[in-house]
């Protein structure tokens, strides 16, 4: 069978009652995650800004823009939100994307859901739809394109996905949504805005917007070209859907504000740090070698919360000074601490070859591929620790249970969330399933939000 139109069929065909427990632990993770994210992004300028152009741009009162209370098109809100839900860096990652696809899933199937008046499951079925698209989806963009772009890309492809599904399309009608969504995906070219940190990102909110928009233009007849699901050169990336659930042990969740790519820095600092008793006013240098790409991210200090977090050594003086890279540490509020400065312009950065390679294999989703960094850190009495190769956090499969997922939550959610209610949101997402419809949930949950903006 031709790869999209087994896609279309996935994609039409899930129902959450039938997933495998496995899958169905791992969408309420998701979730859970993906809300933490959103609800700490709505604190960030990007969040303010978007919230105010979706509701002038796209409007409506088909969804809710999370923070403001503001209503939009289903497109709008998830446009905002999905600005949200990755503008502190907090969202998960997924094998073969290079990227985000919680950031996107979530905001799309929350939207749609609310719009439509969907349950709990019909929302969760959507989302693992989402995911298992975008392994594939990413894979693919990857590999057929020279230039590394970012998660708006394939995420278009993904969000599409989800939204075919909450709506109910023909197989007939999503095959032309994902070919819609890809023909319109936009050009990100990441790593410009790695030596450039800038509001635009991943693109998340645009890969959001233009799913939902492809598969409502889908469902009116409008038509799309085959998408690369039906290469035959990709073929044996696409056939399993359906079958291997990649998200399972193919998406992991982080615990760092910061690009994943300078975890196993900011790990490997900590431990020397931890393990030789070192007090921070002793350190004169810290010099990190790791591979290409977390190189390019620089040590320059930040001026902005998207330099904060395309940075390495902003959020490492942050991890060694106060023991967490959160939202308190890269919102702009706390950019111009002193000792933070001090301690991250101590940071150098050199690229290891040997690093880049392993590198290059983990974005592949090859074996033996890792993210790995090597710190020695020198005191002003010349003594000096050296760390070796440190892998850090971000690996697959990666050991996370509700216990981890729910104290995250707490911790992102706890600026913003009173404690009582926190709970109460913890309760009803590990029995998300549950919900008839969605929309009590999200009125619930913004009655409770201070208003941002």
């Amino acid at each position: 069978m031709d790869g999209t139109a087994l896609v279309a069929q996935f994609i039409a065909g899930t129902r959450w009652e039938h997933l495998p427990p496995a899958v169905q632990r791992k969408a309420r993770l998701t979730l859970l995650d993906a809300l933490g994210a959103a609800l700490a992004g709505l604190q960030a300028p990007v969040a303010r800004i978007t919230a105010e152009f979706a509701e002038e741009t796209w409007p409506g009162e088909q969804a809710t823009i999370l923070g403001s209370g503001r209503r939009a098109s289903a497109a709008g809100a998830a446009f905002a939100n999905g600005y949200a839900a990755n503008a502190i860096d907090i969202d998960d990652c997924a094998l073969y994307t290079k990227g985000h696809p919680g950031a996107q899933i979530f905001p799309t199937a929350l939207a749609l859901s609310e719009a439509l008046g969907r349950s709990g499951a019909e929302m969760l079925a959507g989302m693992v739809v989402g995911y298992e698209v975008a392994h594939r989806a990413a894979r693919i963009w990857h590999a057929a394109h020279r230039e590394y772009q970012a998660c708006g890309s394939w995420g278009s492809v993904a969000c599409a996905a989800v939204a075919s599904h909450l709506m109910g399309l023909p197989p007939a009608q999503i095959q032309h949504a994902l070919g819609i969504a890809e023909y319109h995906a936009p050009n990100l070219p990441m790593m410009r805005d790695i030596d450039h940190p800038a509001m635009v990102k991943h693109g998340i909110g645009w890969g959001a917007m233009n799913g939902i928009l492809s598969a409502q233009l889908a469902a009116r007849g409008f038509t799309g070209i085959p998408s690369l699901f039906s290469l035959e050169t990709y073929a044996d990336w696409v056939n399993d859907i359906g079958r291997h659930f990649i998200m399972v042990d193919g998406v992991i969740f982080k615990t760092y504000c910061a690009c994943a790519w300078g975890h196993a820095s900011f790990d490997a600092a900590r431990r020397l740090v931890d393990e030789h008793h070192i007090r921070i006013e002793d350190i004169s240098h810290i010099r990190i070698e790791t591979f290409h790409n977390a190189v390019r991210l620089g040590a320059n200090l930040p001026a902005t919360t998207e330099e904060a977090q395309f940075n390495v050594a902003w959020p490492l003086a942050c991890l060694l000074v106060d023991g967490e890279i959160g939202p308190a540490q890269v919102l702009e509020e706390r950019l111009q601490d002193e000792r933070l400065r001090e301690l991250a312009s101590k940071v150098e950065l050199v690229e290891s070859p040997e690093y880049t390679a392993l590198y290059e294999k983990m974005a592949r989703g090859e074996a033996g591929g890792k993210y790995l960094s090597s710190v020695t850190i020198t005191l002003r009495d010349g003594r000096t620790f050296r760390s070796g190769p440190v892998e850090g956090n971000i690996a697959y499969p990666q050991p996370w249970d509700e216990e981890k997922a729910e104290r995250k939550f707490r911790w992102l959610a706890g600026r913003l969330l009173p404690a009582d209610f926190i709970e109460h949101v913890l309760e009803t997402v590990r029995q998300f399933e549950a919900l008839p419809d969605v929309r009590p949930f999200v009125a619930a949950l913004c009655e409770h939000l201070p208003r941002i903006g």
